[in-house]
């Protein structure tokens, strides 16, 4: 009963005040900047997704009908994964950067301190949620959860309350007046990942108190496929970029296909089979695929496969169950580069396929477009893919394989342009979440009157050459010797 007249209290802007101030103060208290309670933060969420697993997965099913596995690897994994590396490298995170001085401030020493930022807000996605670098890096942190996944949403909100410190880390559950209400406070940093739309909306609030921003859109992530490639191989690695990653629904899924006109008709058949191995002739009643997330989102995809000139494009699938939500791996080939489902990222099962006269030429069709999220290219043609990486601006490249770069913590991963700001995972999601604090230590001692007024011309000398890094020039002048 408690909880549902929890849920019944409106969170406005009042609330969202309030609650500022109460996570401002516990912040100054510098309760959250300790290495003990960072680590036992992490070592918590790291306890909650152990024992939570089979409920965590349920929820994800609930919202999503995503297959377990997919939901072990993509969410149960790589959080794990995110908090054991925290917890192996806090410490060496935390340290304190060495850094070198100049001869202009000789005797000194320097270092750069990463420190928590304040109060950050993070609103995350339905699908993947980030918050733990936050964490790690000593803020408070309010969490934002995605309502178009409610089931997921609401036991994230219980589960982060019973597991980690409430006065510095909390969940606020609602839609768009309640994410509103928390966009008109004054945060130290905001994560946002969705749409661009949203991205807009979520910078503008955020200028307004000269606020920073991470914002991770999304966009039309292209896989380039040449002909110098092991086929079967390439199809299984772009299904599992884009259906296998919650039925397309996916920031970094692949959204559409280059490849050359002669090679096209061997792609799509390779595909076509994979995909029958995988899902069965009858993919609706596959229980190997995510449905989609929710009405509006369905009625968007039904909208782009029904547009002019695009609905005769199909050469795969096209099924769809409203009732459902389910709609089966669809494959188009040469829709007009100027329908909606060429402009707007597809965020769904839809997969195009453009074709051009020679691979080359793909680079083109990328650069007509805003800088995807990640761009991939199968080829085995060295000189292709040094050309792909000078040529092509993206949030990252993967070559012969799709979205795994996902899982390695040494890469950044963020967008460029439109696609997004900012990177995260692994360290990066620390250094994200602080301010890298530049320290310089001096003693009383060396202090010369050079410096100083009034400035006669032996002094100007000196000083020129100091500040040039003249060493020789410097040597001269103290000895009252000139090259002039």
């Amino acid at each position: 009963m408690a909880a549902e007249e929890k849920q019944m209290q409106k969170f406005d802007v009042e609330k969202a005040a309030s609650l500022m101030k109460e996570l401002r103060n516990n912040y100054n208290s510098r309760k959250t900047k300790s290495y003990e309670w960072r680590m036992s933060q992490i070592q918590s969420i790291a306890n909650m997704i152990e024992e939570k697993e089979e409920e965590i997965i349920e929820a994800i099913h609930k919202d999503l009908s995503k297959p377990p596995f997919e939901t072990f690897i993509s969410e149960i994994s790589m959080t794990k994964s995110s908090c054991k590396l925290a917890l192996k490298e806090l410490k060496y995170w935390m340290k304190p950067e060495k850094a070198k001085t100049s001869l202009t401030t000789y005797p000194s020493s320097a270092e750069i301190i990463s420190e928590p930022l304040g109060v950050v807000l993070v609103i995350s996605t339905w699908n993947y949620p980030f918050f733990i670098g936050a964490i790690a890096a000593g803020n408070a942190v309010v969490l934002k959860p995605s309502e178009i996944a409610p089931a997921t949403s609401s036991l994230l909100a219980k589960l982060l309350e019973d597991y980690v410190d409430n006065s510095a880390v909390r969940v606020v559950e609602g839609a768009v007046a309640e994410t509103s209400a928390l966009l008109e406070q004054k945060w130290d940093k905001i994560l946002y990942t969705g749409s661009p739309r949203v991205g807009r909306i979520v910078m503008a609030a955020a200028a307004k108190h000269l606020t920073p921003v991470i914002l991770e859109l999304g966009g039309k992530s292209p896989a380039v496929v040449d002909s110098t490639i092991n086929l079967q191989v390439t199809t299984r690695r772009i299904i599992a970029g884009k259906w296998m990653a919650n039925n397309g629904q996916a920031c970094i899924g692949v959204d559409y296909i280059i490849t050359t006109k002669d090679f096209a008709p061997k792609l799509i058949d390779s595909l076509r089979n994979e995909l029958k191995e995988f899902f069965g002739k009858n993919p609706m009643e596959s229980k190997d695929l995510s449905r989609i997330v929710n009405p509006f989102h369905f009625a968007r995809l039904a909208s782009l496969l029904d547009e002019d000139k695009v609905s005769d494009k199909i050469v795969y699938g096209g099924q769809r169950d409203e009732k459902q939500l389910k709609i089966a791996p669809t494959i188009l080939l040469d829709v007009p580069d100027d329908s909606t489902i060429m402009k707007e990222e597809i965020f769904g099962p839809l997969l195009p396929i453009v074709t051009v006269e020679k691979i080359e030429d793909s680079f083109d069709v990328i650069k007509s477009k805003p800088k995807p999220l990640a761009a991939y290219f199968f080829s085995d043609d060295e000189q292709m893919k040094k050309e792909f990486v000078q040529n092509i601006s993206a949030g990252g490249i993967v070559f012969n394989d799709t979205i795994v770069h996902t899982t390695v913590s040494s890469l950044p991963f963020g967008g460029v342009g439109e696609s997004g700001m900012g990177s995260y995972h692994g360290k990066f999601s620390f250094d994200a979440f602080s301010h890298k604090k530049a320290v310089l230590y001096r003693s009383f001692n060396g202090d010369s009157t050079t410096r100083y007024p009034p400035y006669t011309a032996e002094k100007q000398k000196l000083l020129r050459a100091l500040f040039n890094g003249n060493i020789f020039g410097l040597l001269l002048a103290l000895i009252g010797w000139s090259r002039d």
